[in-house]
């Protein structure tokens, strides 16, 4: 929460520290009258039954006089609004790397499936690409909002095969993204980057334009052989943290298929989703006034003044 008139706060702590005086007040006035009953044991009962309401009733009417006098400090809360003008670019690996069998059954299938996830669960109406890159970068599908079309688009994916150019695929990916509005690009790789332009560079540019760059790490730490090969796939996962940081967005480790797809769905959740600041003055303000109205007119219609 945070406040468009924080020094109105003081005035809400006036409130309750009155609130309270006067509550304690009218306190030593009650007990002073109680007093006057002969019967000790009949005041003990009478104030018993008391208490539960009593109590009630000065925790609404504190409360309601706090709400009123927050009101002036103008709260805002932040709550997330869905998006539905956002574009969002999804950069799969396909390099020789993404066939290794450390995540069951291949990480390239792994990451095919787990993307899916992603596009389902992103808003209606916002808009998705698909890069896949090895050697270089391609664009399998443009921007669309028909998410359908997007995931039937995923089965067309290049197998793996070749190097891996990162820095290429991220910058394929920032010149399918216009000038403003939520814009994010979701990098799916080992990021173990071998050619092609400078990754750092081109996450960097990216995050100056305002585009939010999020990696997802896939892979072992030991991995496998790559098919074909003598060599082991591997996983930089510094290269990737240092990726998001330039980019402003999020870096995150998976090494199963289960943990990949709920990754993704994560972040598709977020890329569904943008802060906004909502005033919540006038709410405050009824509220508090209502509760200190209902706790007098309780106080006096059952005989509990607080």
């Amino acid at each position: 929460m945070s406040f468009g008139a924080p020094a109105y706060l003081l005035v809400a702590a006036a409130l309750v520290a009155i609130g309270l005086w006067s509550l304690r007040r009218a306190q030593r006035i009650r007990n002073a009258r109680d007093l006057a009953y002969s019967d000790v044991a009949f005041l003990r009962r009478s104030l018993g039954d008391r208490d539960v309401a009593s109590t009630l009733l000065r925790a609404a009417w504190i409360a309601g006089l706090a709400l009123t006098g927050i009101a002036l400090a103008r709260p805002h809360l932040t709550l997330p609004e869905p998006i539905h003008d956002g574009a969002v670019v999804l950069c799969i690996d396909t390099s020789g790397s993404m066939a290794s069998t450390d995540i069951v059954p291949t990480r390239a299938l792994a990451a095919r499936a787990s993307a899916k996830r992603f596009i389902e669960e992103m808003s209606s109406g916002e808009r998705v690409a698909i890069v896949a890159f090895s050697g270089a970068a391609s664009l399998v599908q443009p921007l669309t909002a028909q998410h359908s079309v997007a995931i039937a688009a995923l089965d067309t994916l290049p197998a793996p095969n070749g190097p891996t150019a990162i820095g290429d695929a991220l910058a394929l990916a920032g010149s399918l993204l216009g000038a403003r509005g939520p814009r994010t690009v979701v990098l799916v790789t080992d990021g173990v980057n071998n050619t092609g332009v400078d990754p750092y560079a081109a996450a960097s540019s990216l995050g100056a334009r305002g585009i939010v760059v999020d990696t997802v790490g896939i892979g072992t730490n030991s991995g496998s052989l790559i098919p074909g090969t003598s060599e082991a796939a591997g996983i930089d996962t510094g290269a990737l943290r240092a990726y998001a940081r330039a980019g402003g967005g999020r870096f995150v480790r998976v090494e199963n298929a289960s943990a990949l797809r709920g990754a993704l769905g994560a972040l598709g959740r977020i890329a569904a989703f943008r802060p906004k600041s909502v005033d919540v003055s006038l709410g405050s303000a009824l509220f508090g006034a209502l509760l200190v109205a209902l706790s007098a007119f309780a106080a006096v219609a059952f005989g509990r003044i607080p």
